[in-house]
């Protein structure tokens, strides 16, 4: 590697150890610092910024990251200008239309963490919902009237059929996604394109 360096934006949590695994594994030397609370390090080869998935793609559109990692969820709910050049396959899920179990009454208002994505999914079936935004457990929407359905993501589906709701339309699947800064790929294009091309080739590590 060449003394410039990367500067990634990776989300926290279990996210996090399998973003770096892939990128270990694409050929960064990343060495992680122990349990602590710093945001922001060097890393080794790349200078990592821990933070929300959901603030990954501002980060990387506005430049102060080069690269990062974000699911394709979050991606299209952030409507940010990234490139995006590598579908790393983990943290598979799906976003889905859900309704209490045997609902057949008119949808009138869906909640989501997703808004963009819902109305355009409103949109597209040519419905008249409302849609609202909520950032907490979307599924008390359901529960308590709030919302005739919600919009949210779906990984096994045991939150669901604990709460005796269920699934009626898949609006997407998502996995996370290598995202870049299309600036620093002219700018640092010597690191980033030959990590993009491990990134593809690497597989699971």
């Amino acid at each position: 590697m060449t003394a410039q360096k990367l500067t990634l934006a990776l989300p926290k949590g279990r996210v996090m150890q399998e973003s770096v695994a892939r990128l270990r594994a694409a050929g960064l030397e990343l060495e992680l610092p122990a349990a602590g609370r710093a945001l922001r390090y060097d890393a080794g080869d790349a200078v990592i910024i821990e933070m929300r998935n959901t603030d990954v793609p501002t980060y990387v559109d506005l430049g102060v990251a080069d690269a990062g990692v974000v699911g394709k969820d979050v991606l299209l709910e952030a409507n940010r200008d990234v490139y995006e050049p590598v579908d790393l396959g983990f943290a598979r899920c799906r976003l889905s239309l859900i309704r209490p179990r045997g609902a057949s009454g008119p949808v009138r208002r869906i909640a989501s963490k997703y808004p963009r994505v819902a109305r355009r999914y409103v949109q597209s079936r040519s419905l008249s919902a409302e849609v609202v935004k909520l950032a907490g457990n979307v599924e008390l929407a359901c529960l308590t009237g709030l919302a005739d359905a919600v919009v949210d993501i779906v990984e096994t589906g045991s939150t669901l059929r604990a709460n005796h709701l269920e699934e009626l339309d898949v609006l997407l699947y998502s996995s996370a996604r290598f995202v870049v800064n299309r600036a620093a790929l002219k700018l640092k294009g010597e690191l980033l394109r030959p990590l993009i091309a491990a990134l593809r080739g690497a597989g699971e590590p």
